[in-house]
């Protein structure tokens, strides 16, 4: 098994106060592998992001306990519950994205390590996860956000929809290294690329939270010149200068997990520079053991909500490593990942499918 080497980012953070982080996120780790919020409640997205740096610190024993727990709570549809009390369920309603975001966890394991026996392991739950996932894709592309009692809500979510296309990207590369090409992922992600991109109307407004504008770019739906003029177009609604993004464009608060990753949307976009001075300038949010605040309420400058989170120091410890150049930026730059069947930016709706060959109208 090859061994992780963690990557300081000086100017920014040492090597030491990364490790500090990584081990701040490990005392998090409840007895049963759960990597839980402050509250003590789990959810799936946030604990693969949290065992993805556990695994990134070397603290591979311990990704390893937090993969268990997530074979020992997915239900037999594949699904994940949307939070639990350490292996009970809290709320049984499914949110769909949390349940795909093990692709990403599990590919990025091998990514790192190159241990197969994990993925090997994984990979029968990896595959109920997505197979779930694209049954509930609208014909037009996008995928239901959630379901209830195996009801899928049919409504979409652009953030949820961008992050599961990153996820079926490293299903499908994981497909691949176990030797059980899944074809309909490959369909799914393509047009799943596409109404992100190209089709904004079809998902529900969510359009003050700043994830719904980065998302697009974070995911590798959006690439290139667009990536960078749709970043450009609302940065002054949601950059605060010296303090970082708002979560939200009409709210005083600056956050920190928000701000990380949008960090790693403008450096998978070719604006290192920018991207280096958000991180830099959301250090305010650090605790002296390393763990992060989650925000900070700028005009009455208050720490708010009034707890240190592990999935924002997590998404810290992600960005600051692609920054370094360490494995991270290749699982978000996604140069290697496999696309799916990508449609022309040109492909219309109609009767809320792609129809190819007809010139999309704005």
């Amino acid at each position: 098994m090859r061994r992780p080497e963690l990557r300081g980012l000086p100017g920014v953070l040492t090597l030491a106060q990364l490790s500090e982080t990584v081990d701040a996120i490990a005392a998090a780790q409840q007895s049963c592998g759960a990597l839980p919020w402050p509250d003590g409640h789990t959810d799936a997205w946030d604990h693969v992001e949290c065992a993805m740096v556990l695994t990134l610190g070397g603290r591979l024993d311990d990704a390893q306990r937090a993969y268990a727990w997530l074979r020992r709570t997915q239900a037999t549809d594949g699904s994940w519950a949307t939070s639990y009390d350490h292996l009970s369920v809290l709320d049984p309603m499914v949110d769909l994205n949390q349940c795909a975001y093990v692709a990403v966890g599990v590919w990025q394991w091998w990514q790192v390590t190159q241990d197969r026996s994990l993925a090997e392991q994984m990979w029968p739950h990896v595959r109920r996860a997505l197979d779930l996932v694209c049954d509930r894709q609208a014909p037009s592309g996008e995928i239901y956000w959630a379901q209830d009692a195996g009801v899928p809500r049919r409504e979409a979510l652009l953030t949820g929809s961008s992050s599961s296309y990153q996820s079926l990207r490293c299903g499908i590369a994981l497909a691949e290294l176990m030797g059980e090409p899944q074809p309909e992922w490959e369909l799914a992600a393509g047009l799943l690329q596409h109404v992100v991109a190209h089709h904004p109307e079809v998902f529900l407004d969510k359009s003050r939270f700043s994830m719904d504008w980065y998302y697009p770019v974070l995911s590798g739906a959006v690439r290139g010149r667009m990536a960078r003029e749709l970043l450009d177009e609302q940065w002054d609604s949601f950059v605060v200068p010296n303090l970082g993004c708002r979560c939200v464009s009409d709210r005083p608060w600056v956050t920190g997990a928000e701000t990380a990753e949008l960090a790693l949307a403008l450096l998978v976009s070719g604006e290192p520079d920018r991207a280096r001075r958000l991180v830099s300038d959301v250090q305010h949010l650090r605790h002296d053991d390393g763990s992060y605040w989650t925000g900070l309420v700028y005009d009455e400058d208050v720490r708010w909500p009034a707890e240190r989170s592990s999935w924002t120091a997590a998404a810290m410890v992600l960005a600051v490593d692609a920054l370094a150049g360490g494995p991270t930026l290749a699982l978000f730059a996604g140069n290697d990942l496999p696309t799916g069947v990508l449609l022309p930016a040109d492909t219309c709706l109609q009767d809320g499918a792609p129809c190819a060959g007809l010139a999309r109208r704005s």
